[in-house]
């Protein structure tokens, strides 16, 4: 079954996903998947596997870092199997490019050559949904998490 209903998200799960996607694309892997551990506790639901694949993307990239090979390729493919309810794209994020990424980090891992693995990749959402408030604009400066 194809999930096509997106969550409403609120300002501080924006802010959260704006925060994450900094961190995963700084490098900051472990950061990332802390960050979006909260978003992920706090949704019910069909977006909720998706929340966990992001997370278990960021966590693949951990154990890459660190040398755990056999680590990244299982937690990859967790990634990969959660990201197929989902369309091409969800919350403005590119879930088919991820998959396809997710599948060329597979495929070199399984054959051993980790070495080849490119940096990772860079995440990026388009137009994530406003809560009913409309209250995204400027929230990180109301909040002091600028």
């Amino acid at each position: 079954m194809l999930v096509h209903a997106e969550p409403q998200l609120t300002s501080d799960d924006r802010f959260a996903l704006e925060q994450a996607v900094g961190q995963f694309n700084r490098g900051r892997f472990f950061d990332c998947h802390e960050t979006l551990e909260g978003v992920w506790l706090r949704h019910r639901g069909p977006s909720r596997d998706f929340f966990q694949a992001l997370i278990l993307v960021s966590v693949g990239f951990h154990h890459l870092e660190r040398g755990n090979r056999v680590g990244a390729l299982r937690t990859f493919a967790k990634a990969r199997d959660r990201f197929e309810a989902y369309p091409a794209s969800h919350l403005g994020f590119d879930v088919d490019r991820e998959r396809a990424r997710l599948e060329t980090l597979l495929e070199a891992l399984d054959a051993g050559m980790a070495e080849r693995v490119a940096p990772a990749p860079s995440w990026r959402f388009d137009d994530l949904p406003l809560a009913a408030d409309g209250s995204f604009d400027g929230v990180a400066k109301e909040d002091g998490r600028d």
